[in-house]
């Protein structure tokens, strides 16, 4: 426990530290003698999360965990080890993200028991929204009311400071007006809306505050926990207020905890920025988070399929590289939010990244943009699935089809634990409806469903749902039977043509397990030889005889000696 002392001195005063340790540490061993379940100490190839809304699936009558429970367990449970359920709680805005109250479930999904009934077929994963909480949430409402325990709970500032060299991650003022109960107006810092008001950690009865949160999801069986936008939580005027030193201390200091208290607790960073920033969050490999989201994934994926050319991917991979075997990426396609281009800015010109939304929205795609700090916009963040994304509005089926699970199968080869999005897994199309109802670019990837409806449209044969969801089972399936695909096993990218990526998953011990994409639509000649048994088909190959990849073909190969 003297080890979370001298972190806390890393980030407050020795005074601001006396002040708080005591209440800290009685949070923490209560915690530890609540924190009974098990986490798994390691996580392997059989790891493959589904992320998805609690709120995914509704019947009349039910709340929506326990449809949720039934749809997994009749369609999922095969295929997924893990859950990732976006924000649970009560919420004024951001399809959660604008948290009302941390330690509530959403009246319409449930309870915690219904929470508890799902855990009783898989693992979860929990999200926390650690930078902000909702104005409507009783701690801001409080504050406004001048009440003393939240006092300095919330960053104010004086509209004439300078913030022009804040990072922004949407186009919205950094600062938003509120009116206090006794008539007193203040700015008060709003990175993301001025629905979502940013926590104020100087305060260290904020960060205790927080870390009561964090714990009580330890106790409710939370195994990951991803740390949302966690990179804005330290404001410093004058600098960029991203990725700011006591911000990584308090990581630190997330992660000391965690270990304390229910050591196999995994802590996922979500900072859709550059790589070298995105990766800072590993620490040294062992003091900080032990997954990380891969961020250039998805848009590197799109980019190279669209382009038939996997230059750009196949130079990334090869300096992809970990601190150490405590950390991996947690890698995915598509999520609930659009797909990020901040990540690729660096991997891919310029002129690149704004022809492809170019073309993305010329097929239907939306886009949100930021405010830069010369005054101009940029795009940020794609909004579309990722199967409408890959493919053109004229397209039929089949091209749809293939292009999607060649996609899928990188995300299920490359080192680390792959997550599928719920909208992938059910090959949605976009919602324009839905952005329509809530006028939200992102509601376009955010469809929920009645149970009847998809359930009928994932079992007619002839519907592309039905298509996406038997094949991308069988990939998934097989993915978690091949010990080489375990997220530790070493990688070897390979030189074999532009529009081919290529590489190897190699053993400790030389065991290597050979992965070729074609990413063209066309057939590619593949400058390989030998016999080998391809683990999705069944099937040996001998690539000395062997005709080329067919366009979009994947194929998993285990040398035969």
């Amino acid at each position: 426990m003297e080890n979370l002392k001298e972190r806390l001195k890393l980030i407050y005063s020795e005074e601001e530290v006396n002040e708080v340790w005591p209440s800290l540490k009685k949070l923490i061993d209560s915690a530890k003698s609540k924190v009974i379940k098990k986490r798994k100490p390691h996580w392997d190839e059989k790891d493959v999360v589904l992320i998805s809304y609690a709120d995914q699936f509704h019947e009349e009558n039910k709340p929506t965990l326990a449809s949720f429970k039934k749809m997994f367990d009749r369609y999922f449970t095969d295929k997924f080890d893990m859950v990732h359920l976006l924000p649970f709680y009560p919420y004024s805005s951001d399809d959660g993200f604008s948290v009302i109250d941390y330690t509530k479930i959403n009246p319409i999904s449930g309870d915690w028991e219904d929470l508890e009934h799902l855990s009783g077929s898989t693992r979860l994963m929990f999200d926390y929204v650690c930078n902000h909480i909702s104005a409507k949430s009783e701690w801001f409402q409080k504050y406004l009311q001048g009440d003393p325990e939240f006092k300095d709970f919330f960053v104010v500032m004086d509209p004439s400071v300078d913030l022009s060299s804040v990072t922004r991650p949407r186009a919205t003022p950094v600062l938003t007006k509120f009116k206090k109960d006794d008539g007193t107006e203040e700015y008060i810092w709003t990175t993301f809306s001025e629905d979502q008001i940013d926590l104020n950690f100087k305060n260290p009865k904020v960060l205790v505050k927080m870390i009561e949160v964090l714990l009580f999801y330890l106790e409710q069986g939370a195994e990951y926990v991803r740390l949302d936008a966690v990179g804005f939580m330290w404001k410093e005027v004058g600098t960029t207020c991203i990725h700011l030193e006591k911000t990584h201390q308090i990581i630190k200091l997330f992660r000391d905890i965690a270990d304390e208290v229910s050591e196999g607790t995994v802590l996922i960073t979500e900072t859709n920025v550059p790589h070298k920033d995105n990766i800072s969050y590993f620490g040294n490999g062992e003091d900080e988070a032990q997954m990380v989201y891969q961020f250039p994934l998805p848009p590197l994926v799109l980019y190279s399929i669209l382009q038939g050319n996997g230059s750009a991917i196949i130079e990334w991979a090869k300096n992809l590289e970990l601190p150490g075997k405590q950390t991996t990426f947690f890698n995915f396609l598509a999520s609930h939010d659009g797909i990020g281009l901040n990540p690729i800015r660096g991997i891919i010109p310029e002129e690149e990244i704004l022809k492809m939304v170019d073309g993305l929205k010329g097929e239907g795609a939306l886009v949100n943009y930021k405010n830069n700090p010369d005054g101009s916009k940029s795009p940020y963040e794609i909004n579309v699935t990722y199967m409408d994304a890959l493919n053109k509005q004229s397209d039929h089926d089949e091209i749809r089809t293939k292009r999607f699970l060649v996609a899928h199968s990188i995300l299920l080869t490359l080192p680390g634990v792959p997550a599928v999005y719920i909208q992938s897994m059910l090959g949605s199309r976009n919602d324009y409806e839905g952005v329509s109802r809530t006028g939200m670019n992102r509601s376009i990837n955010r469809q929920k469903y009645d149970v009847l409806v998809i359930e009928q449209e994932l079992t007619s044969t002839d519907t592309l749902r039905h298509s996406i969801f038997e094949e991308l089972t069988k990939i998934i399936v097989t993915r978690k039977e091949i010990e080489l695909l375990h997220p530790d096993v070493a990688m070897e990218v390979l030189d074999l043509d532009e529009r081919l990526f290529a590489f190897k998953r190699i053993s400790d011990d030389g065991n290597e397990l050979l992965v070729i994409h074609n990413l063209a639509n066309e057939s590619v000649e593949c400058k390989i030889s030998g016999d080998y048994l391809d683990l999705l088909t069944g099937n040996t190959m001998n690539f000395d005889t062997h005709s080329p990849l067919d366009p979009y073909q994947f194929l998993w190969l285990k040398p035969i000696q």
